[in-house]
């Protein structure tokens, strides 16, 4: 008869198992977040088509739809290690949006995705723009500190100028975000958000 595979044969095959099913996972979480930030964008590209009742009421719902899509993400990475490093910034990403402390689906997009480099990108565009009067200071000030305060909670450096300018222009819901810890296996953070049950609900397509 064949002898059993050594145990650290075994061991590596269930590692290997374990890595594909939390690839699969992550892939999953990250499209179900792209399809809410779609919903969100499709939304403000049409504010100015809908009636002030009728923009409230869909962004409610779609906020509603992310408010338990976090709740599910929370429930599922406690006391997951693994789930923990490979949907932290995720997590971060979506608390950020259904407070809303981040109101540019970019840049949600981007800081859940972990993408440091993009995200200083955008912001070298976002300079420019601005530079050349494409932009409004008010949009570029809103979407520079959330690029900045995105990459800090990444774990980058910021320069003393930019941490300046985050002191000088955020706002009291990016003041409390900044506090929530980024330890995404621990407790409920404080009372920045509501949770709304433990199931995804379908996204509208």
């Amino acid at each position: 008869p064949s002898l059993p595979p050594p145990f650290s044969l075994c061991y590596q095959h269930s590692m290997s198992h374990g890595k594909v099913e939390t690839e699969k996972l992550k892939k999953n979480v990250e499209e179900q977040l792209t399809r809410l930030l779609k919903q969100l964008d499709d939304l403000e590209a049409l504010k100015d088509d809908l009636d002030e009742d009728e923009y409230i009421s869909t962004k409610e719902d779609t906020l509603q739809q992310m408010r338990e899509f976090e709740a599910s993400l929370r429930n599922m990475v406690l006391g997951n290690m693994t789930l923990v490093d490979e949907l932290g910034a995720l997590q971060l990403a979506t608390q950020a949006a259904v407070s809303q402390a981040f109101k540019t689906p970019e840049v949600i997009r981007l800081f859940a995705k972990k993408q440091p480099g993009m995200l200083r990108q955008r912001l070298e565009g976002l300079k420019r723009d601005v530079a050349l009067k494409r932009l409004s200071q008010a949009t570029y000030t809103q979407q520079a500190v959330e690029i900045l305060i995105a990459l800090k909670k990444l774990g980058e450096k910021l320069n003393a100028e930019e941490m300046q300018f985050v002191v000088d222009n955020r706002t009291q819901a990016l003041s409390d975000f900044e506090t929530v810890k980024d330890d995404m296996g621990g407790a409920a953070k404080e009372g920045l958000l509501s949770t709304a049950g433990s199931q995804i609900k379908s996204a509208k397509s």
